[in-house]
């Protein structure tokens, strides 16, 4: 069993066995037929990218995905190179790291659609907490390490309760209750209220990272 999974466990996944395997499989085909859909505009937004700012059309980066496992999670480049990966995360449009083309990405959530690779290969869902650095585990209590028991999602439950603007307390907490409740369900109305969300550009930019942290340090990082 997993270092970080307290005993006895504090919180127990809602959903039967078979319907995580039936939201997999879901999740690997409705990834495939975004990829369908979108592939072509993805092709354009990636050149796109490159002639807006020197350097790669994709970002990646490493995150803590189901138990804690890292992988390599993949969005549209939207700040500049010489950016700090770690750093803080945009209070506003006008943060001058922030790209021309990205800040419409930012507005438009275009920017996570090569997410959709991660949901093909096993590494995300299409619904579940976001998926966080790996290094911010060792911050969260041992209740808040229940979100890695399920595998980490294009939205949640956090992306429709105030998304970026809501400290990291309220998203760990969010992402909790999300474990407590999965069902289908519960997955419909998240993607139901996700589209509504993204329509309105309902908490794109940070306002404070922690009710007790100003911001999050990654050991031997520069900071963000």
């Amino acid at each position: 069993m997993p270092n970080w999974i307290p005993q006895p466990p504090t919180v127990r996944i809602a959903a039967r066995p078979s319907y995580l395997w039936l939201k997999a499989a879901i999740d690997t085909y409705l990834a495939l037929l975004a990829l369908a859909a979108f592939g072509p505009l993805m092709g354009v937004l990636a050149l796109l990218v490159r002639r807006d700012s020197p350097g790669p059309a994709l970002f990646s980066q490493e995150r803590a995905g189901q138990f804690g496992r890292g992988f390599r999670f993949f969005k549209f480049r939207t700040m500049r190179t010489d950016a700090d990966p770690y750093g803080d995360s945009p209070e506003s449009g006008q943060d001058p790291r922030i790209t021309a083309l990205g800040n419409r990405l930012r507005e438009t959530s275009l920017d996570e659609l090569p997410q959709l690779f991660n949901v093909i290969q096993g590494q995300m869902a299409v619904v579940g907490p976001r998926p966080l650095f790996v290094q911010q585990i060792a911050e969260w209590c041992p209740r808040h390490r229940h979100r890695l028991l399920v595998r980490p999602g294009l939205t949640g439950f956090s992306q429709i309760h105030g998304r970026a603007s809501i400290p990291l307390e309220d998203k760990l907490d969010w992402d909790i209750r999300y474990v407590e409740r999965i069902s289908l369900k519960t997955d419909l109305l998240v993607i139901f209220r996700t589209f509504f969300s993204v329509l309105n550009r309902d908490g794109l930019y940070q306002t404070e990272y922690s009710r007790d942290r100003a911001r999050f340090r990654p050991e031997g990082g520069a900071g963000t």
